[in-house]
């Protein structure tokens, strides 16, 4: 099964936080399933770098977890910009709002804890 994986998603399951979900554990780490973030996560994680407690400089990090655990990047397309406006307005986040319109185009479920993503009509595992 293929997934994209929500922003804190990847941080939580990187820094193996609690917070994340078992069942998301599980997902991410089932090497029968392709994961993939969104370039548009690794956008938001650079602008907040200075707030996060990253282990590694961010340009050593990022390459190294994504290779390691095998998660891909998904780009942003036409078509992921063309969803995204004419998405109704239920969530105000930009960064979840793109995830969102992706995983519609896409036909990927969400890992992620989020339940305003419901109400997209996109598939949440958590």
């Amino acid at each position: 099964m293929k997934y994209l994986l929500d922003t804190h998603t990847l941080l939580w399951f990187l820094a193996g936080d609690r917070q994340l979900g078992d069942r998301a554990r599980e997902l991410v780490e089932d090497s029968s399933n392709d994961c993939f973030l969104s370039i548009v996560s690794l956008w938001e994680i650079a602008i907040k770098a200075k707030k996060l407690a990253l282990t590694k400089p961010f340009n050593r990090l990022f390459p190294e977890q994504l290779e390691f655990n095998e998660i891909g990047i998904l780009d942003i397309t036409v078509d992921s910009l063309t969803q995204l406006t004419n998405l109704p307005h239920h969530h105000g986040d930009p960064f979840d709002r793109l995830i969102i319109a992706q995983a519609l185009v896409e036909e990927l479920p969400i890992i992620g804890k989020d339940s305003a993503f419901d109400a997209y009509g996109v598939r949440r595992e958590w």
